[in-house]
């Protein structure tokens, strides 16, 4: 395979735009998602219109064996794999301590844990040839802590940070690491996470602008893209650094109530 992706949550949204970005430049992809009915589906489509070459993965991210069953697959079939970009993720919208553990540990699963390790699996491989780019979908909540999405929030600053000071260990090879923060985006994340009927989702962006952002701002090396904010978003993001917390958390939950 050539010039091959590997893309979690590929099955909708910005992962699968991210797909048919990658296909439509002439590359092979392994594409990673639970739905394999999807995956079947986008494995048609990009064959078909783009002649590349897709294999498909169903794994559950958020299962703890998943990052090191895929690693072992793409080992054993002898693929090297050039852009390495981490999109699955979800968000669960509720007070931490009424929604269900079992939920929010595998959130804290796929959100960090996964993202983690797959780029823990896959790095060496790129230093050893030093080439290689890596994607990690995060979000602009990266940004502030997120009342009624606690650990949602807190997963995406992870990745942000993590992203980032990864970025920097590797500042004498050919490989970088871009983090992508999509604001209030068009996928079905607002319906799975119960955020579709707030205020921050009342205008969205759609999934493939958002991942032509990232796409290109991986191949030019970019260290962040944020992408789809509103300018009320943009003006927000802007003010955080100048107004007290306990402002921004009343804001953040306003925005992320229900009435």
């Amino acid at each position: 395979m050539e010039k091959t992706a590997l893309i979690t949550g590929a099955s909708s949204g910005i992962g699968k735009e991210l797909a048919r970005i990658h296909a439509e430049r002439n590359g092979d992809l392994i594409i990673v998602a639970r739905r394999q009915e999807k995956l079947n589906e986008l494995k048609s489509e990009l064959e078909q219109k783009f002649a590349v070459k897709v294999l498909t993965i169903v794994k559950d991210l958020s299962n703890p064996d998943a990052p090191k069953e895929i690693f072992e697959e793409i080992q054993q079939k002898g693929i090297q794999i050039h852009y390495l970009i981490n999109n699955a993720g979800f968000g669960l919208r509720g007070k931490f301590h009424e929604l269900s553990w079992e939920r929010q540990q595998q959130m804290i699963n796929l959100n960090m844990v996964a993202l983690t390790e797959l780029m823990y699996l896959f790095l060496p491989e790129m230093i050893a040839r030093n080439s290689g780019k890596i994607l990690n979908t995060s979000s602009t909540a990266s940004f502030l802590p997120g009342p009624l999405q606690a650990i949602y929030y807190a997963s995406k600053a992870y990745v942000t940070y993590l992203g980032n000071a990864i970025a920097e260990e590797l500042y004498d090879t050919n490989i970088t690491v871009t983090t992508l923060m999509p604001g209030a985006t068009e996928t079905e994340f607002a319906s799975t996470s119960g955020m579709d009927k707030t205020g921050l989702f009342e205008k969205t962006v759609s999934a493939r602008s958002v991942a032509e952002d990232g796409y290109n701002g991986m191949l030019e090396g970019k260290l962040d893209v944020i992408s789809g904010l509103t300018f009320s978003q943009s003006l927000m993001m802007k003010t955080i650094p100048f107004t007290p917390k306990k402002v921004i958390l009343k804001q953040v939950r306003k925005m992320q109530e229900v009435d």
